[in-house]
């Protein structure tokens, strides 16, 4: 079945981020990875990787959001929305308009939003705070 705001919470502004049955994510914050984390095969020894916010700027002081500006290679994006302990899996795919611009991330089929790795291509890209970067495009029983 599409998606709707019905089960998001966090939305920026319902009537942009909602249309055709689907359902727009914004971001909220960009984060890099500065030190590696751990994957083995029994799950004794997971260690998450370290991140820290990358910066962003204004372009003008009396902007009221400011921009990333990524360089090639991969981040992950944090959403301002959240589904709260869903019973319903959710598809979520990379916005047309970032794929355009060179940068994606994988189609995820989630019950809560997780921070999701992006992918930014060799001109690298920048990313206005709250710009939309996700759909939702279905919901389903989990």
């Amino acid at each position: 079945m599409g998606a709707d705001a019905t089960h998001i919470e966090g939305l920026v502004h319902e009537p942009t981020q909602t249309h055709d049955g689907a359902v727009d994510l914004t971001v909220a914050e960009v984060h890099e990875t500065t030190d590696p984390g751990r994957v083995d095969f029994g799950g004794g020894e997971l260690d998450p990787a370290v991140t820290e916010p990358h910066e962003r700027t204004k372009r003008d002081p009396e902007d009221e959001y400011g921009w990333w500006s990524l360089d090639p290679g991969t981040y992950l994006v944090e959403y301002n929305e959240s589904i709260p302990g869903s019973e319903l899996r959710f598809t979520v795919q990379t916005r047309d308009a970032l794929l355009e611009r060179g940068a994606f991330h994988p189609t995820l089929h989630v019950t809560e939003l997780p921070r999701v790795p992006l992918s930014v291509g060799a001109a690298g890209i920048r990313i206005k705070a709250n710009a939309r970067v996700s759909t939702v495009v279905d919901v389903n029983p989990a």
